[in-house]
């Protein structure tokens, strides 16, 4: 099936994600930390612990900092303990924006994503405002050049809900948040890597951005995902440069 091009957008999310080890971890770190408090420390039974775990792997984290935090979170080691809060908006154009945090300071992370809308061109919105717009699903980008038949075959076979080709040649496979690791696996075992994979809050329809328009939209996602409380930022913008 045909899709517009995510594949600029998400070249630019990695390509700023790979400049910015240091953060990465941090958010990792927090991840792991609220998975085990929230579904407990062991993987095997925890599929969202799990997830983190292989981050932690990608972002090349030594395995004793991850048990340490697993720790923290579980209550046998002292450790912050952080709380998720998800913040809705508007940026360019009326596009959708969800802001995921963890915090261990609500009244600072609020602050700070409020400011962020007000000055560079959008505004907060109220919880549920834009929330209805994204669906929470596992996503599976491969870049342009990989066989669309073969991703399909085994996407489709394993459970995925949808194969989407984009203007560029880029696959995205779309797959329930349940079944996220199963087709993950099924596709590695194949030999197909992707080269994003998670499980996202994904726009239904987007908002093409243009010129000046692309250019603030691109300005406030970079403001809001520096900021230090926040864990993703999810929009409806289809930025061209």
């Amino acid at each position: 099936m045909a899709g517009h091009s995510k594949w600029a957008n998400i070249q630019h999310r990695k390509g700023r994600q790979d400049e910015k080890r240091q953060r990465i971890w941090t958010r990792v770190v927090r991840e792991i930390m609220v998975a085990a408090r929230t579904g407990g420390g062991d993987p095997t039974a925890n599929p969202r612990l799990r997830l983190a775990i292989e981050k932690a792997k990608a972002a090349n984290m030594p395995a004793d900092t991850v048990k340490r935090n697993i720790d923290k979170a579980t209550g046998n080691l002292e450790g912050v303990t952080y709380e998720e809060i998800r913040y809705e908006g508007y940026g360019i154009g009326g596009a959708a924006i969800i802001v995921d945090t963890m915090t261990d300071n609500r009244v600072r992370t609020v602050a700070e994503v409020r400011h962020a809308f007000s000055k560079h061109g959008g505004n907060m919105g109220t919880e549920g405002s834009v929330a209805f717009q994204f669906k929470h699903c596992g996503q599976l980008i491969f870049a342009p050049g990989t066989s669309e038949d073969k991703v399909m075959e085994v996407a489709l076979e394993a459970g995925a809900e949808d194969v989407i080709m984009d203007d560029e040649g880029a696959i995205e496979v779309l797959t329930s948040t349940a079944d996220f690791e199963v087709v993950k696996n099924a596709l590695e075992s194949a030999g197909l890597t992707a080269e994003m994979a998670e499980v996202t809050m994904r726009a239904e329809n987007s908002i093409e951005l243009l010129g000046d328009d692309a250019a603030k939209m691109q300005k406030l996602l970079d403001i809001l995902e520096d900021l230090d409380d926040v864990q993703n930022v999810f929009h409806n913008a289809s930025i061209s440069e």
